[in-house]
């Protein structure tokens, strides 16, 4: 049995709420003639402002009252582009679209309604957007050129569209459209239109993803000619295809993932230059790559210290990135395109020295019939068998990264050590990987979660009989089947997690509306299934502690979904502790619910590991 851990000195000055503080994070990026702009987010109130950089400096452009932030597919993402002018944005509170100019002018409307704007692109005077409208017989998508005269539609009758791309001479345009029931991770269509004499556009031509195997395409891109370009997964991994004069080719590629899961709009993690010539950034072992890559296959690297790179632009004398590394959280960099020196413009200070950060190790380990991968971060207080914290992140179809999470850091810093899983589903190592899950949530990512445990354990480097599981939202619904239906873990925290997936399928929006039949089958005629995966039908199972925290505006993940959970615990005397905060919604933002849940989580496993003495291991 290992010993309560002892908190360092170290651990003792890093609280939760300086590991919540140091979580500025960065959204988007973009750069236009009059400099470099990125969206940040600060825990502190929970907006997210524009800031500008030019000649050696940043200043803040978005006043108070305002955050940029789209809630397009809920998840947002692409929330402001340059403008002639300056820059257009879509405010948080009411998802319209407002210009601002560079000179501390006052935000302007161009949209009033209730429409939701996103995947912002400018173009000859005018925002091409995706927009979405939420009327009484349900919501639409549709693509539009919006300006303060006018509306023009563009693309209309599928389900979802995204990344509008207009060539430089104005004279095609493309974007990428599914239909439900896909995600855009399993099969999306590539359309384009040209423009024709007279102004007006012609008839929308499918360039890939119409016919042939299932393929998911994301990331279109126009090079200076015209010729057209996207990511997709049809070989096997997100890679660069495009009009050769061979026709629609694969380019010369990594066997590896060139971009993460398009939860989000507005991606851009590789862009077309000169010559079949592209910049990119891709995945090994879950580290991003950066690099320069010919036509013919020849790589030139771009070496830097980071391993998580998003956000990618550039001008004539710099790349830029949103990056972060195993020692410090995300920063905005510029990378000089001639000597690859990397300087730091806003961000990536942490408030631990180097020495007292606990570093990133991949795993990759066996699991039923498969491989799970993911990172293991030692405990910082010396034990040789610490307890562990298995984390699980939501989506599912997402991914963990090996950069600095300072709530990582927190757990490690108190003696326990952490696994931090991408297990079978998540993406980042091939379109087979991530559909594995297929049909199978609640039952293979339960699998490697509890499979680390045995194998961390092998090797000696945690202690089996006291390992904790926590998730968030679809990471909530993994921990509390693993809790239900195997004997592994002595607690775990679900943090706005899926007690009930029946219940979701009948709440969530439109976005997820399918999602839900491929993770583990049509509610109705695979209701069994659903039966079998429900933790809320199996609360008599679960014989260990959990905590729970949950947004009271969660629309993703109701309040009372959390709250049945709760109740069926507590009726078969399991300890449950929960907290409920009245301003979050799926996914805390806020740096007070943030720090306060983290600490309270520490409470209780504190609380739990002080219990466990003399009491009997799980039995796996």
């Amino acid at each position: 049995m290992s010993e309560i851990p002892v908190s360092s000195p170290v651990a003792e000055r890093f609280s939760a709420e300086q590991a919540v503080a140091a979580g500025t994070d960065f959204a988007e990026l973009r750069v236009g003639p009059q400099g470099l702009f990125w969206n940040e987010f600060r825990p502190r109130d929970g907006a997210c402002r524009i800031w500008h950089w030019r000649d050696g400096q940043a200043h803040c452009l978005t006043p108070d009252g305002f955050s940029v932030r789209s809630r397009v597919y809920e998840y947002g993402g692409g929330s402001f582009c340059l403008s002639d002018e300056g820059l257009v944005f879509v405010n948080e509170a009411d998802q319209q679209l407002y210009s601002q100019g560079l000179q501390g002018d006052a935000p302007q409307p161009i949209t009033l309604g209730e429409r939701r704007y996103g995947d912002l692109r400018w173009a000859e005077g005018q925002v091409l957007a995706v927009e979405e409208t939420h009327t009484a017989k349900g919501v639409e998508h549709r693509l539009v050129a919006v300006s303060q005269q006018q509306r023009e539609v563009l693309a209309e009758g599928a389900d979802f569209y995204a990344a509008p791309t207009l060539s430089a001479d104005g004279a095609r345009l493309a974007w990428i459209e599914w239909s439900r029931p896909e995600q855009p991770w399993t099969a999306t269509r590539l359309l384009c239109r040209e423009r024709r004499g007279d102004g007006q556009w012609g008839a929308a031509l499918c360039i890939a993803g119409q016919q042939g195997p299932a393929q998911s395409l994301q990331q279109p891109r126009f090079d200076e000619q015209g010729r057209l370009y996207c990511l997709s997964d049809r070989n096997g991994f997100w890679q660069p295809w495009g009009e050769t004069a061979q026709g629609w080719c694969a380019l010369a590629a990594t066997n590896a993932d060139h971009a993460a899961a398009p939860w989000q709009l507005g991606a851009c993690t590789w862009l077309p230059l000169e010559q079949q010539l592209y910049l990119a950034t891709w995945f090994e072992g879950g580290f991003n790559r950066l690099g320069l890559c010919q036509a013919d296959g020849s790589q030139q690297s771009v070496e830097t210290d980071y391993s998580r790179l998003r956000c990618l632009d550039l001008d004539q004398h710099f790349f830029y990135a949103i990056a972060a590394s195993p020692t410090r959280p995300p920063a905005v960099i510029a990378i000089n395109r001639i000597d690859h020196r990397v300087q730091i413009l806003a961000g990536g200070t942490s408030p631990l020295p180097a020495e007292c950060i606990s570093r990133p190790q991949p795993l990759s380990y066996p699991s039923g019939d498969g491989t799970a991968h993911g990172f293991f971060y030692p405990a910082m207080n010396g034990s040789k068998r610490p307890p562990l914290i298995v984390f699980v992140h939501g989506g599912p179809t997402s991914a963990c990264y090996p950069a600095l999470d300072l709530r990582i850091q927190y757990w490690t810093q108190r003696g326990f050590a952490v696994a931090d899983l991408n297990y079978r589903g998540s993406t980042g190592y091939g379109r087979a990987y991530r559909q594995a899950l297929h049909l199978r949530w609640g039952e293979i990512d339960v699998e490697d979660a509890c499979a680390v445990v045995g194998h961390l354990a092998k090797r000696g480097l945690i202690d089996p009989s006291l390992a904790f599981i926590r998730g968030g939202s679809a990471g909530g619904y993994t921990t509390l089947c693993a809790l239900a239906f195997h004997d592994v873990f002595r607690a775990g925290a679900s943090l706005y997690g899926v007690s009930d997936p029946q219940a979701l399928a009948r709440a969530t929006h439109k976005f997820e509306g399918d999602y839900l039949d491929w993770l583990i089958g049509d509610p109705l005629t695979d209701s069994e299934r659903y039966q079998q995966r429900t933790p809320l039908l199996h609360a008599s199972r679960i014989k260990v502690p959990v905590i729970f925290f949950q947004g009271e505006l969660d629309a993703v993940v109701v309040p009372e979904q959390t709250r049945s959970m709760m109740a069926a615990l507590k009726a078969n005397g399991i300890h449950v502790e929960g907290h409920f905060y009245p301003s979050e919604r799926h996914g805390f933002r806020t740096a007070a619910s943030l720090a306060h849940a983290l600490e309270e989580e520490w409470k209780f496993y504190r609380q739990v590991l002080q219990q466990s003495r003399g009491k009997p291991a799980p039995t796996g």
